[in-house]
Order: structure tokens, then sequence, then C-alpha cells
């Protein structure tokens, strides 16, 4: 390629617009034909962009509708040719010729208008539109006479288009080129010498037209004139130019225009013929002229965005050659008949709900072929969303937030943008954006209620599912992603984890454990929900749990208290009216409600006609008048029942005992049992403990026999035997305090039943407590001591030996030895030695008399005994009753402890006269002088001892 077909210029010039978006405008300069792959310039560098900026920009060419010439290499930040460029097709005959196209930048949004010129380069030479043209001159044509030839076409413009003609030869014709008011030359064959045809009929010149590019392009026509008869007079027009207008899209066979030409000849010489010359081959094809009238048809469709206005070279010519010619200017008129067109530049599919206002969303660029009011374009947008659009430049329109975003309230947008010109009437076109808002974590769960508040049943199975706790979150996808977190608190000083659970996902709260009503009633806690946003945010809310009652404790009787081994009696006097309240049946539930409504109710009765129960206070009361038939023992048995469903009940049994005297009932109740329930389900059980216990009964039989006959042998050895004897205390005996030798275990189990080892210990209550505690499997009685401290303690206790009491010493005179013997006081107190030493006879006298006293007072004993207390009648004092309370029965023996000094003093007396009889019985023992020992006298006998005594006699 040649240096001239290189050479280009650059010219840059930067024009600062009003929005920020337009960064400048950069104008080139190339020739046409340029290779494919030609530089056409560093827009990099003329833009002052880096290369980076085109690469992270993502910069990219915007022609339009229009055919993409030049290429962007982002790689060199330079425009190259994309395809080779023909001026003359790409803008015909209009200049300067210019591509116009845009940059496009991203992130942010950027662009830049880009002016490329196309300069013409010698590639056409001129043409005809016909190879040769024929004239027919008639030979009596005068010098002078002109001939208007077809002009020459050159699609090259400027200095490169048609320069100049020749005409060869010039024997008769010249040639005159005409300057006219659009630029262009007339050519015209000027006459010089007359033509002779008889010299040259026919007469051929050779038309050449050249340009002036380098080198050098020409087209030549042949012009062939036929040398005709004389014909003196050419054809005139009216008008040397015509002016017409059409409308675009005017149907075909509109008459344009007619053209009018007048002829001074006759006859043939005379007549006229109208047609185009040097004209267009596209003005041929929308039009054509009538030859005869010359009237100027639209013979295709004219299009304003095309052609805005054409011209017509018109000639007429008469039989004889002559001819003249004009000129036609038709002018099109613009019709709004089309819409305007919308071309996205760049747009974002999705932005984020936090964009701050003012951020450009989608790039427009708007086109519209037709002119006038008919091309001015204004767009606009729905209402009532966050957006706005604004024009940046020309044809150029921003789609830009107007306000803050929220996704929340709308997810996605559908942008309607509508864009109408000023045409009558308007053409309007219109566009649909979807626009998705991403979702930003500005949105708190929220629960659906401020406070929640369940119900759950005691008793409950841990795991049970109480209720469930729901939040939503405004937000979308991760964000609104909901866990569901148990704060830490305590109930109680326990942790309430320990309590209840909550699922994290779908906020289930389920029990840890079964809760108990009587326990706990109610008990509140904080769950927390936080979604998965980064940072999280996160509410919380109260949650009060409230525990319902079930009805799963039975009531309880707190009076009168029943026990496996004693039982409790109430005394109605026979003298008791109707409506005697003989005792109330106290009961308490811990339930709550109505499961804590007790009632109660007769269920067994000894006499139902005697006794009633308050259906609502228990009280037991007389419903008729005791009489002396009604039997001494009454038993009732009351139901205490609740309210609950199902309902739960207990049953207490109430002796009462209708008499007016303590003997009286003591005789009615001495062999009261109490009734046994017994299982069927320990049949087995209960066979075999019969078998093993009969087993060790006769076992223990057998050895209990074994050692009797072993100790009697051993006594009446030692009785016919001669030794010296040696006083000797049983392994249980100890002399405390020089007060006798009674065994340890009666020494401290003086306040026991025989039955004390199985700690089976009664304390009479204090007088005004009205109450009978009878104990048929004891064999005492026991009082409880004013002092109220225990006395209890276990015998051969490791901590302490109590001193005994001083009622329950022996006195000197009782203490085995010699009649009357005497001592110190010390030896009283037991401090010193015995006063003499006995002699055998003595002491072996003082011991039988002993074992005979204890035998006597084992077998007068009766099985048990019965502490009273007053009770109910004013007839029923202490004046009546001899006072119990301050008397001891001691098991095993005759003895009776008492704080009565009178009562002392005849005990005192009684055992003095025991012991002088246990002295003459040992004194009369001797083998020389007696062979028999009286019956030591009886101790004096308790009302019980006096009833077992009478029993024993009549058996």
């Amino acid at each position: 390629m040649s240096d001239r077909t290189m050479t280009r210029q650059v010219l840059l010039f930067i024009s600062v617009l009003s929005l920020s978006s337009v960064h400048g405008q950069v104008s080139y300069s190339i020739p046409e034909e340029m290779a494919k792959g030609s530089l056409v310039g560093n827009i990099a560098q003329d833009l002052g962009l880096d290369i980076k900026r085109l690469k992270s920009g993502k910069a990219r060419i915007y022609t339009g509708d229009s055919a993409e010439y030049i290429e962007l290499n982002k790689e060199r930040g330079v425009l190259l040719i994309k395809e080779k460029i023909d001026r003359e097709a790409l803008c015909e005959q209009t200049t300067p010729c210019a591509l116009h196209f845009q940059i496009i930048l991203e992130n942010p949004m950027e662009f830049y208008s880009i002016t490329v010129e196309i300069t013409d380069i010698n590639d056409n030479p001129p043409t005809f539109e016909k190879n040769e043209i024929k004239f027919k001159i008639s030979e009596s044509a005068v010098n002078g006479a002109k001939f208007v030839l077809e002009r020459a076409m050159d699609l090259d413009v400027g200095i490169n288009g048609l320069q100049s003609y020749t005409l060869k030869p010039t024997d008769n014709f010249a040639l005159k080129l005409v300057n006219q008011a659009d630029g262009n030359k007339k050519v015209e064959m000027v006459l010089q010498k007359a033509l002779d045809r008889e010299k040259h009929e026919d007469v051929t010149l050779v038309l050449t037209a050249v340009d002036g590019g380098e080198p050098r392009m020409s087209g030549t026509m042949q012009i062939l004139i036929t040398v005709l008869d004389a014909n003196d007079n050419a054809p005139i027009f009216t008008q040397e130019f015509y002016k017409a207008t059409v409308t675009e899209n005017a149907p075909k066979g509109t008459i344009i225009t007619s053209v009018s030409a007048s002829d001074a000849d006759h006859g043939s010489n005379g007549k006229i013929t109208y047609s185009i010359t040097n004209t267009l081959d596209y003005v041929r094809g929308i039009i054509e002229v009538n030859e005869d009238n010359g009237e100027i048809r639209l013979i295709g469709n004219i299009d304003y965005e095309k052609t805005r206005n054409f011209q017509i070279n018109l000639r007429a010519s008469d039989d004889g050659g002559l001819t003249d010619s004009c000129k036609v200017i038709v002018e099109v008129v613009d019709t709004n008949d089309n819409k305007p067109n919308i071309n996205i530049m760049s747009k974002s599919n999705v932005i984020s709900e936090d964009a701050k206002a003012g951020t450009v969303v989608t790039m427009i660029n708007i086109q519209d072929p037709d002119s006038g009011e008919n091309g001015k374009v204004n767009c606009s947008i729905n209402e009532n969303i966050p957006f706005a659009i604004k024009s940046s430049s020309n044809n150029f329109f921003s789609l830009v937030t107007d306000s803050d975003l929220d996704r929340e309230r709308a997810s996605e947008y559908n942008i309607s943008v509508t864009c109408s010109d000023e045409g009558v009437p308007s053409l309007s076109s219109s566009v649909t954006l979807t626009l998705q808002i991403s979702d930003v974590n500005d949105n708190a769960p929220v629960f659906e209620r401020s406070s929640y508040e369940a119900y759950i049943i005691e008793n409950n199975t841990p795991g049970l599912s109480i209720f469930t706790v729901k939040a939503r979150d405004a937000d979308w996808n991760q964000n609104a992603r909901v866990s569901y977190i148990l704060e830490d608190s305590s109930v109680n000083g326990v942790p309430v984890s320990s309590y209840v659970s909550v699922s994290a996902d779908s906020g289930v709260i389920h029990a840890v454990r079964s809760f108990d009503y009587e326990q706990i009633k109610d008990f509140q806690f904080r769950v927390k929900a936080q979604d998965g946003g980064s940072p999280p945010l996160s509410s919380n809310v109260t949650v009060k749990i409230m525990i319902q009652d079930q009805n799963d404790n039975a009531p309880q009787v707190l009076y009168p208290v029943q026990t496996s081994s004693s039982l409790v009696a109430e005394m109605v006097p026979r003298s008791a009216d109707v409506g005697y309240l003989v005792t109330k049946v106290v009961a308490v539930d811990v339930d709550s409600g109505q499961n804590a409504w007790l009632s109660y109710k007769l269920q067994k009765a000894t006499d139902r006609a005697l006794f009633e129960v308050g259906l609502q206070n228990g009280e037991i009361r007389t419903i008729r008048q005791v009489t002396d038939k009604d039997a001494v023992k009454q038993r009732l048995t009351v139901v205490v029942e609740d309210n609950g469903q199902p309902s739960r009940s207990a049953t207490v049994n109430v002796n009462v005992a209708v008499a007016d005297s303590f003997p009286e009932v003591l005789s009615e109740f001495t062999d009261f049992t109490h009734d046994k329930d017994y299982n069927d389900n320990l049949t087995f059980y209960l066979v075999l403990a019969l078998a093993v216990v009969s087993f060790l009964f006769i076992t223990c039989l057998v050895v209990i026999i074994s050692v009797k006959i072993y100790r009697w042998r051993q006594s009446r050895v030692l009785y016919h035997s001669n030794l010296p004897v040696i006083p000797y205390y049983p392994p249980r005996y100890a002399d405390t305090l020089g007060t006798g030798t009674l065994q340890h275990v009666y020494n401290y189990e003086v306040c026991r039943t025989t039955d004390s080892r199985k700690s089976d210990c009664k304390f009479v209550r204090p007088c005004s407590q009205n109450v009978l505690i009878m104990d048929p499997s004891s064999t005492g009685t026991m009082q409880r001591m004013q002092s109220q401290q225990n006395i209890l303690d276990e015998p051969d206790s490791p901590l302490e030996q109590k001193p005994p009491n001083a009622d329950w010493r022996f006195t000197q005179g009782q203490r085995p030895g010699p009649s009357g013997a005497g001592g110190p006081p010390e030896m009283t107190m037991g401090t010193g030695p015995w006063p003499n030493p006995p002699t055998e006879a003595e002491q072996l006298q003082a011991l039988m008399a002993a074992a005979n006293e204890v035998s006597e007072a084992t077998a007068t004993l009766g099985p048990g005994t019965m502490g009273l207390s007053t009770r109910y009648s004013p007839q029923f004092t202490l004046q009546h009753v001899p006072d119990y309370r301050q008397n001891v029965y001691i098991p095993g023996s005759t003895a009776t402890l008492t704080s009565n000094p009178q009562q002392q003093q005849q005990q005192q007396q009684m055992l003095m006269q025991q012991q002088m009889a246990a002295q003459q019985q040992a004194l009369q023992a001797q083998p020389s002088e007696a062979s028999a020992q009286p019956e030591p006298p009886k101790a004096a006998q308790t009302p019980a001892s006096k009833k077992k005594s009478t029993k024993k006699e009549k058996k």
C-alpha cells in the first residue's frame, strides 16, 4: 500500500459533558480500503486510560444497528480494522464520511464517543451511464449550436472526483463546460463548423472524462452523430429549474410534477420527446417521465430516512435531433413513520438493596430515524418505583436509583421504559427491564407473639413436645434462616436447660424432665431467634410454662393416725346426745383446684344408725341417742375422696369406745386385734416363712429345754454341795450404786414394753389429748415422762449408763444378807462392800427367794396392759380413775415405779415385807430344821395383773 493510503490524521479533542458517565470524544481519520487488522489508533493512550481499566471494565464497542467496521484490542488498547471499508458504499456522495460509535466501560459505567472519518482514495474511475450516445444533427445547424452531452459520474469525491473532459476529434465540435449552481458542470458540445451531410453522413466522437486522483483514471463514451436534413429550431423548456415535493411512503403512481417544452418547427421536427438523463440509478428506480406529456410519476417507494431530496435531469428532443434540458428538484417530506428504537447499551440484572441513590442501573440509547419533531424522543418509566430515568446526552438515557431500596418490600422490579416521539400521531416503543434486588441482612427475626404462654400437664413423658415458637425473618435465603437458642438462665437455682430444650431448626420446645405440679407450678425462660446472616441479627421472647395439676396424689389422713402396731380409740359416753362430736377426720390433698376438694363418706360401720360423717368437714357425730344396748366396740371406716378425674381416695379406720369408764374400755379392747389384709400374691412366701419359723421355733424350744435341764441339774448339784458359796452374779446382773443386782436390760428398759427391742416405743400424750393408745402386741405399759427427755437408750450402750431411778433401788433391808443387817450410809448408796460376809445358807436362800419372786411376778403379769388418759366427759376425772400417768409398770416384775410420795412409801413397805418373808424362808430352809419352803408373799397387783389372775383362777 502506498504512503498516500497509509497517511492518516489523528484529531483528538476532549469535551467535558454534563454527566460524569461521558468523559470525552476522540476523532480519527483513515483512508478507505485499509486492510483488515490495520491500526486505527491507540485509544487507551488517546483517552488516558490504563489497559488494566479496559480489561476490568470489560471495554467493548457499541455501534447500535450499524455494522461493525472497527474492533477494539483490549490487550494492546488499540482500534483495528475489522472489515474493509468502502467509502462509496458507506456514504455514497456524502462528505465528510465518518463512522460514529461508542466505547462502553463497566464498574463503574463509562462510555466514550469515537468518530472515525473515512477519507476517499481514487479507487473509482469516471463512468458514463451509456457507452455511446446518438445525435441527429441537421446539416443546417448553425455554428454555436449546443448539444448537451451526458455527464460522467465518479463515485470518488474531492480531488479524486471528476475533474475534466476532452472531446476528440475537434474538427466540427468543441467541448464546453458550464458551471451550475449545485457545483456540478454541464457538458455541452458546441458546433464550430457546419456539418456537411454530403461529406460525412455519420460523425463519431469520443468524450473522455478524467479525475484528479493519483494515478488518474478516466472513462469514455462514444458520440454517434447522424447528419440530418435541416431542422433549425430546438425544443425549449418553459423553466430551466422545476421544484416539487413528495411525501414519503406516497403510493405508487403518484404524479410528482409535469414539465413542458415547445418547438417552433412543424411536423416531425416539432414533435417533442421527454426523457431522463444524467440521473442516478436510484432515482431512475422510483420515478419515470411520460415521453409525450412530460409528467413525472412515482413508480417506487420513497423513504425520507434514505433520501431526503433528489434531482431529475430531463431532456426534451424533437425529431430533428434538437434538444433542451431542465432540472427538476424533488424534496421528500418526512412523515412520522418510525418508532423510536430502544437499544440497551449496558444493564445490571441484580443490584444490592443497600445501593445508594443515584446508582446507574442501565444505560440506554434511543434512535429515531425521523426528523424534526418526529425525531424528538422523550422517555419515561412506570410510576411508584424507586427509579428515575435521566438524559445524559443526545439520545442517551441512564436509569438510576431514585431512593432507597428494600428487598423486603419488593424483591424484583419490572421497569417499563417507554420512549415516544413528538410526531402527530406520536409513535412510541417500550421495553421491560427486569431487575433483581439482592438481599442484605438488615432485618432481625421477629416472633409471631411478644410473649408465649404454654400449658403442660404434670407427670409428662420426658421429651414431650410442649409447643412451638415461631419467628420470621423478612430477609431471604441464608439471611432468613432462623435458628432457635435457649438462653442461659436458672429456675430455682437449676439451669433451665434441665427443664426444657429448644429445637434449633423448628423452634419446638421439648420437656427434658417430667414435671411435678406440687414442686413447681410455673417457670419462664427466654428463647433467642438468630438468623444466618453475617453479622447475624437476633431477637428474643419470653416463654412462660404453666404446669397443670393432675390428680396424681391420693388424700392423706392426718388424724386419726394409723399405725400397724397401735390403734386409736375415741371414747363416747353413753349419755351422749344426738349430734355429739365423736372426732374429726382431718385429711389433706397436695393437689390443687378441684383435685384437692375432699369429701368424706362413711363406708362401713358397726352400727350405721349411730354415726354419720360430715361430707365436707369430716366430723363424726352421733345421729341418735346412745343406749345401753349399743356395743362398746364400734369400728367406722371413713373414705376420704378427692374431686379429681379419676378420683383418688384413702380410707381410715376409727375405733370408738362407747363407755363411761376406762375399766370397761380396757376389758373390751384388751383382745382387740387389728385386721390384717393379706395379699394373695404372697401366699407362697407366707407358706415358706411359716415353715422356716416353725423350724426355728422347734429348734429354739429344744435348746431352751436343754438349757433348763442343764441349769436344774447344776442347781441341784450346788444345793447338795458343802463347798463355801461365793456370791455369784449372772452375766447380765450388776451392782449399780449398791442398789441391787438387777439385770442391765431391766435397768435400761424400765420404760419399755417386753417387745421394746423392736423399737416399738409408744409415748403417752398428756392428759389434755383425749386418746387411748392400745397395743395388743405389747406386754407392758409405757408412760410418757414429763421431762420430755429420751429415756429409751439401748441397753449395753457404749456411750453412757444413766443411774437408775431412786424409786427402783432396793433398801439395805431388801438386799440379800443377814436379817436386819445394816451399814453405814455409803453402803446404802452402793459405795461400800458388803457389811458382813454372808453365810453359804443365807446367800443360797436369798438367791432362791429372788428367783421365786421373779417367776411369780412374771406369772402374775398379764400379756399386756394399756396406758389410758382421761377423756371427754367431766365425770371422767382423776378421782374416779387412778393416776396412771404417774405409774410405770416394769416388764417381768411386780414392782411399780411412781413419783407419788405416798405410793412410794407403800411400795417400799411392800418390798420390805417381801424381804422379811424371804429372810424367814431362808432361815427355815436349813437341811436340819425344815424340809419344805413356805410360799413367798405375792406382790401388790395392778389392775391388769388382777384381771389375769382372775382368768387364771377360772381356768
